[in-house]
Order: C-alpha cells, then sequence, then structure tokens
C-alpha cells in the first residue's frame, strides 16, 4: 500500500481536541493497563447504560444507527469489570469525524488499536474509567458476536453463572495480563454461540 492509499485508509483525529478531553477525564493515559479488578453486580449498571445512551444518541443524532449494552455489565447477575461496555453502530467508519468530534465533546478519547474491525473510545472522571465504546460498521461480525454472546448469557442464567466462574479464576491467574485474560475465554464464548445457534437451528425446526 503506498502512503497516499494508507493515509486514505486509516482514521485521522484531532489531536488538540484528543488533549482536552484527556485533560477533562482526569488523563485516561493514567488509567491501569492490564489490571483485572472483578466486582460484584450492580442493580445500577442497566440505568447507567440507558443514561449514557441518551447522551450519546442525543450528541451524535443521526451517526448513530443503534447503540447496544453488551459485556459483562449487560448480563444481569454476574460480577464485571467496573465500567460500562457500549457497543456504537454506525454505517460507515468514515468519515471519522462524524462520530468521534461528538464523542470528544462528551469527554471521550480515541485509543488507537490494531483492531481494523472497530475503533475504540474511553470516557472517565479523575483517572477512573466508566464508559468504553466500541464503534462498529453496521453487519459487521465483529460487531454481531459481542451481542450475540450478551443474548446467549441473558437466556441462560446456569451458562452466565458459568461464564462467572470463569471470570474469576482468569482474574486470579492473570491478574495483570489483560490479554491472557481475554484469550483465555475464548473457547468458552465460542462455544456458548454454538450452543445458541444449536438452539435456535433446533426450535426453527
Amino acid at each position: 500500500m503506498d502512503d497516499r492509499a494508507q493515509q486514505e485508509t486509516e482514521p485521522t483525529f484531532d489531536a488538540d481536541a484528543d488533549e482536552r478531553a484527556r485533560v477533562a477525564a482526569g488523563d485516561p493515559r493514567l488509567w491501569p493497563v492490564g489490571l483485572i479488578e472483578l466486582v460484584p453486580p450492580d442493580p445500577t449498571w442497566a440505568a447507567r447504560f440507558e443514561a449514557e445512551a441518551a447522551r450519546l444518541r442525543e450528541a451524535l443524532g443521526s451517526a448513530a444507527v443503534r447503540i447496544e449494552h453488551f459485556g459483562s455489565t449487560s448480563i444481569p447477575g454476574i460480577a464485571a469489570k467496573p465500567y460500562i461496555d457500549v457497543q456504537l453502530i454506525v454505517a460507515s467508519f468514515e468519515p471519522f469525524e462524524a462520530y468521534a468530534s461528538p464523542l470528544r465533546r462528551l469527554g471521550y478519547v480515541f485509543r488507537p488499536d490494531d483492531e481494523p474491525e472497530h475503533r475504540f473510545f474511553k470516557r472517565g472522571v479523575r483517572g477512573v474509567r466508566l464508559v468504553q465504546i466500541h464503534v462498529v460498521e453496521e453487519g459487521s461480525w465483529w460487531g454481531r458476536k459481542d451481542l450475540d454472546f450478551r443474548d446467549a448469557m441473558r437466556a441462560d442464567p446456569e451458562a452466565a453463572r458459568r461464564y462467572e466462574r470463569l471470570k474469576r479464576e482468569l482474574a486470579a491467574r492473570y491478574p495483570d495480563d489483560v490479554d491472557a485474560y481475554a484469550d483465555a475465554k475464548t473457547e468458552f464464548v465460542r462455544e456458548a454461540l454454538r450452543a445458541a445457534k444449536a438452539r435456535v437451528q433446533e426450535a426453527g425446526r
């Protein structure tokens, strides 16, 4: 890929705006990286998501196709890392500023990573992470799998309890290695998605 093509495909962002957002958020660069903390289920998580989703809808307008709550805080009754995971579904990653600018105004900071299937933003207060947003394109496999897993856990409380036990075991085994923690959950997630798909197919017969 030549330099011009690379510039056209990579998202751009306003460094000054991101710096202002960092200051407003208590500088998220200081947030713990790789530290895995699980807290007991909090009945306010769903309401916190709804409040944040309302702010996002107002700020983003038509740039937001849909806004979903996912991750462990979206599964009733299980322990989770103490921040809300939000999936922001957009028609296209481009133009980047169509959603990045409104998110910055709400105090979010864009965090580039190596995953091409999503765009990642975080918001916190005084160094405490509160919300992280995963921007995905409408219809993407990346976004669908997270929502399918959420729905599978909501539909099967016993599976959700097994998932919680696994998370606690892995958090104890990998307390400061978030990549190892996430990788070790992969097979459980795959099996849960396979089982959910099989149930749907069986019900359709």
